[in-house]
């Protein structure tokens, strides 16, 4: 039995959706503190902060499942985070690039890293396109969506999803959507 969407419209929703935020937030903070005890010299204590992190990761995207936060069928993210990813390469490199200049030499050099790591994201979600390419291609959706921010297409009419969807990729609100002629 899946735990998708279990908790939408239940006493639990809420309960779940602040749960899902906390282990985010979590997430983050865990590894800020990984980074500020290794740049203090504590490195032993470093992969603890770093396991930590890597548990709330977990339990944020369990709490995400329970109120269907993604989608169920999940190609068309899928789909979207290629192009997302292998786009976050190019935008990642301009803003190490502009760190560069300021003088920021340290932070622009962990930032290409992480831009090299968006480009493989993207690489990686090909190959699991590739790998079931039944799902490469989306199926001819009678109307079509873009996130104007992140490029995210929405397949099929988004006036249908409820009033508080939001762009699987960036957050925005369906009402920021446009239709794809």
């Amino acid at each position: 039995m899946s735990i998708f969407n279990i908790a939408k419209g239940t006493e639990f929703e809420d309960l779940a959706r602040n749960m899902m935020q906390a282990g985010a937030n979590g997430t983050m903070m865990y590894y800020a503190l990984a980074r500020l005890a290794k740049e203090q010299g504590y490195d032993d204590i470093a992969p603890i902060f770093i396991e930590a992190a890597n548990q709330e990761a977990v339990h944020a995207g369990f709490y995400a499942t329970l109120i269907g936060k993604y989608p169920q069928n999940f190609w068309s993210l899928v789909r979207a985070l290629e192009k997302a990813e292998t786009c976050g390469e190019a935008k990642i490199q301009a803003i190490a690039d502009k760190m560069r200049a300021a003088g920021l030499s340290e932070a622009a050099d962990e930032m290409e890293v992480f831009a090299r790591q968006e480009g493989h994201h993207g690489v990686m979600m090909r190959e699991i396109l590739d790998k079931y390419p039944q799902f490469a291609e989306p199926a001819k959706a009678k109307k079509t969506y873009i996130c104007p921010v992140c490029g995210y297409e929405h397949e099929g009419d988004i006036n249908e999803e409820p009033d508080d969807y939001v762009c699987p990729i960036c957050g925005q609100p369906k009402s920021v959507f446009k239709e794809k002629k």
